[in-house]
C-alpha cells in the first residue's frame, strides 16, 4: 500500500479472489458438478432475518477507486458478475461488536459507534491500513460474511450486470457506511501496478 502525501490516495494492488486469499471476508463460490451434495465450498448463506432477493443489479460508470465502504450486520450477500467478466471489490474485516454503549472502547482501545441503521448494532470505524481489494476473474461469485466491509463491485466497462442476492431490505434496514474522505481524509485508488 502506499500513500502520495499531495493527493491522499491510498493506491492498492487487488488481490486475486480465491478461496484461501478470501477467507477472512468470506467466500469464493465456483463452479462444482451437477448433483454434488452440498458441502464447505457452497456459499454458507444467513438469510433467515427476512425475506431473500436475489436480483440482477444494472450497474454504471464505476471506476476503480472508492472513498466509501458499507457493511451489513445482519445477513450475508453474494456478487457476481453476469457473464464472468473482470470486476473488483474493496473490502475490510468485519468489526461488529458485542452490545456497548457508543462512549465504549473495545479491546484494543479503539472506538465503538453504534449504526444509525434499524439494527443498532455496534462497531469499530475500519481501519485505512485494513483495505484491500480483490479481483474477481471468471463465472465465480464472492459471498461476503455479516459486517464485511465493502465497497464495489467496480470495473473498467461502461456498465456490468451483477447477480446480488441479499434480503429484500437490506439496503433500507442493514446499510453502516464509513466515509473515508470525511473520517481520514483518503481515498482508495487501484493500481494493478503497484
Amino acid at each position: 500500500m502506499a500513500i502520495s502525501e499531495e493527493s491522499k490516495w491510498v493506491k492498492l494492488k487487488p488481490i486475486e479472489a480465491t478461496a484461501e486469499s478470501f477467507e477472512e471476508y468470506g467466500q469464493v463460490v465456483e463452479a462444482s458438478p451437477d448433483g454434488e451434495e452440498f458441502g464447505p465450498r457452497d456459499a454458507q448463506l444467513d438469510l433467515s432475518h427476512g425475506i431473500p432477493r436475489f436480483y440482477i443489479m444494472h450497474l454504471q460508470d464505476r471506476p476503480l477507486k472508492f472513498s466509501k465502504i458499507t457493511h451489513h450486520a445482519s445477513v450475508t450477500q453474494c456478487l457476481g458478475s453476469v457473464g464472468g467478466h473482470v470486476w473488483y471489490l474493496g473490502v475490510a474485516k468485519p468489526t461488529i461488536v458485542d452490545k456497548q454503549t457508543p462512549e465504549s472502547k473495545d479491546h484494543e482501545g479503539k472506538n465503538v459507534v453504534q449504526s444509525r441503521c434499524a439494527t443498532g448494532h455496534f462497531y469499530v470505524p475500519p481501519v485505512v491500513a485494513n483495505v484491500r481489494v480483490f479481483k474477481i476473474t471468471g463465472p465465480k461469485f464472492l459471498k461476503l460474511n455479516h459486517g464485511t466491509w465493502h465497497a464495489g463491485p467496480l470495473f473498467r466497462a461502461d456498465t456490468m450486470d451483477f447477480f446480488n442476492l441479499e434480503l429484500s431490505n437490506t439496503n433500507v434496514v442493514d446499510h453502516t457506511s464509513h466515509d473515508f474522505v470525511k473520517a481520514n481524509g483518503v481515498e482508495f485508488l487501484i493500481d494493478e501496478q503497484l
